[in-house]
């Protein structure tokens, strides 16, 4: 796919005026994201790169591929995370950047993979400048950030927050097993537990990502600055009711799982404002009702509720809430309710010293830096109990995102590769 934009004018011509004279070439920037943009691409024009299909798979043989044509060292650990860097260097702490290849169904080409291919580029520049730092400079894209098998699963792995009973367990939403799954990829499921990495490892953590927000594109700012990256949790909520004719059973004699389902839809926006601050959200983003045939009252409502913030407090206080209020609606409407937790993040900030590096490097190119918190999780947040953390955010038009409406202006993906490229440098320090 060739998009019909005209490159903006290059960075390249303000090279004396930068960081050791550096900065990405964005002919093959954008050339790398046209290509990873194919893959997994279907006729609807959506990516389907969901984790451990042949498509992610695809990708993620490419990219060790395209490190290994430019002398870097490529691998893909247990967890099926890829892991690029230098081939000398290898047992010191590696300022690490990156992100993930994923996606949701019917994706757009830039979330993850945008963090990943401008990490691609900053390590093939450094290498053609031979420039020399004293941490090495490491290219991580984590496996199953998008949620398939409930969420953020390469970075858990990397800090060490899975277990052999989750990677035996786990199913995504359509019923087929993470060990299966893993399997059919070549992974033998256990040996995601060696991915795990000590804290003397890494010595920071920076991602570069759309902000998949409206925000910097209402602003007309070209760079977000994240200073707190939003917890979650996300349950699967099941109101069991019973089965009976539509048209014999009078209305005061049912059990309709479904009517519990819109009544507590109908109090989602209560309890966020009595209980929640003004950046909580909660969503049901899946529905499926049972036995599902138009003329009987449904016995069975299924469905997913998604609830962020980044006070780890008001999470609490709104999970609490949200059970409250699903049992009291039970317990009206003769309905069992029950439900499992399909995950949890905490909220996390992120490293004062790396945001004000941000800051300062954004603004040394005439960016004009917005501080804000991310609405998302990433796999940032997970890392940040690894080593200290960092995210630059660059617009996404109309705030559109897991979508193939999902875009960035190409200069805007520019400034940012070149402020991810200068923030890398810093932290790993040039010799």
């Amino acid at each position: 796919m060739h998009y019909n934009v005209e490159l903006p004018k290059s960075w390249n011509d303000m090279a004396p005026k930068l960081h050791n004279g550096i900065v990405v070439d964005m002919r093959r920037l954008r050339s790398n994201i046209e290509r990873f943009a194919e893959i997994g691409r279907n006729e609807d024009g959506g990516i389907y790169r969901m984790a451990f299909s042949a498509a992610d798979f695809e990708a993620r043989t490419a990219l060790i591929e395209s490190l290994k044509q430019i002398g870097l060292h490529g691998e893909m650990d247990g967890a099926g995370n890829v892991i690029g860097r230098p081939k000398s260097q290898r047992d010191q702490a590696a300022v690490m950047i990156g992100s993930h290849l994923d996606s949701v169904p019917a994706a757009g080409c830039l979330d993850g993979a945008l963090g990943v291919l401008c990490g691609l580029e900053c390590l093939q520049r450094i290498k053609e400048q031979k420039i020399e730092t004293r941490r090495p400079i490491e290219l991580v894209a984590f496996s199953d950030e998008e949620g398939r098998f409930g969420s953020l699963f390469g970075s858990k792995a990397m800090v060490g927050e899975i277990n052999p009973d989750l990677l035996q367990t786990t199913v995504d939403l359509s019923g087929v097993a993470l060990a299966d799954a893993m399997r059919e990829r070549g992974l033998e499921p256990l040996k995601a537990l060696s991915a795990r990495r000590s804290r003397d490892s890494v010595h920071a953590y920076v991602e570069l990502h759309i902000e998949q927000g409206p925000t910097l594109d209402r602003l007309g700012k070209p760079i977000g600055v994240v200073n707190a990256i939003t917890g979650l949790f996300k349950w699967c909520i099941r109101l069991k009711g019973e089965a009976d004719h539509a048209g014999t059973t009078p209305m005061p004699m049912r059990k309709d799982a479904f009517s519990g389902l819109a009544e507590f839809a109908g109090e989602i926006p209560r309890i966020l404002e009595e209980h929640g601050g003004e950046r909580s959200v909660a969503t049901i983003g899946r529905v499926k009702l049972s036995p599902g045939t138009a003329n009987t009252v449904p016995a069975l409502a299924e469905f997913t509720l998604d609830v962020r913030d980044a006070d780890a407090r008001k999470l609490a206080t709104l999970a609490d809430a949200f059970r409250t209020a699903l049992s009291a609606i039970a317990r009206r409407r003769g309905l069992m309710f029950e439900f499992d937790i399909l995950s949890e993040v905490p909220p996390v900030s992120c490293d004062a010293r790396i945001v004000e590096d941000i800051l300062r490097i954004a603004g040394e190119l005439h960016a004009d830096p917005v501080l804000m918190p991310s609405g998302a999780a990433h796999d940032a947040q997970v890392m940040a109990r690894l080593a200290p953390i960092g995210m630059i955010f660059v617009p996404s038009v109309g705030g559109r995102s897991h979508s193939p409406a999902e875009w960035t202006h190409w200069e805007d993906i520019e400034l940012g590769a070149n402020v991810l490229l200068r923030t890398a440098l810093q932290l790993a320090e040039v010799v």
